[in-house]
């Protein structure tokens, strides 16, 4: 038989064990989510000698530059917002730090042999997403057609009623669209 000793020395002992377990997953969540932090910054992603040539291209874009002066970052076009997309996304991103070690891409060379199949990958995924990432920004539904010129009016109309999605048309909008394999700029022949 309890006594009233031992039954008030049970809730204790569980609600030690759950404050920290409580603790320790709220520092695990925080050490997280500052690691998410970390690398969504515009100087970790473009610290490897590699990114070089996305940070040339993307600084030349309105992306970066512009009359409004919102500048839209690496990680604003390339990492979701919400959290399970997010993990997997950084998981992804694993194979962007093994090809800087192997050197996959550490020559301008080397970096533009690669783009193509690079770019594609980004696409496909853009394109599985409904362009999510960009319609964290720029949506169908919040666009003020008016306000745009007839061409690009014309073109958003038709996109939202067919379906498509921004990367359908905006390939190419924050880094150079590469030519497909084969179709390489020579300068031999042109002389």
């Amino acid at each position: 038989m309890s006594t009233p000793a031992t039954q008030s020395r049970i809730p204790k002992k569980k609600l030690a064990l759950g404050f920290v377990i409580f603790c320790i997953g709220f520092a695990a969540f925080g050490g997280v989510n500052s690691f998410f932090a970390y690398t969504n910054e515009m100087a970790f992603c473009t610290s490897c000698h590699s990114m070089q040539i996305n940070l040339e291209e993307y600084q030349e874009t309105v992306h970066y530059k512009n009359a409004s002066g919102v500048r839209a970052t690496c990680a604003d076009c390339h990492v979701p917002k919400s959290f399970f997309p997010k993990v997997a996304a950084k998981v992804l991103a694993a194979k962007d730090v093994y090809h800087e070690l192997a050197g996959t891409v550490d020559t301008r060379e080397k970096y533009e042999a690669h783009r193509w199949d690079m770019a594609n990958r980004v696409w496909a995924k853009m394109k599985a997403t409904d362009s999510r990432e960009c319609r964290s920004c720029h949506d169908f539904d919040t666009m003020d057609l008016s306000a745009q010129g007839r061409s690009a009016r014309r073109k958003h109309e038709r996109a939202a009623e067919e379906g498509e999605t921004c990367i359908d048309c905006h390939q190419g909008i924050a880094h150079t669209q590469p030519d497909p394999p084969g179709m390489e700029f020579n300068s031999d022949e042109e002389s």
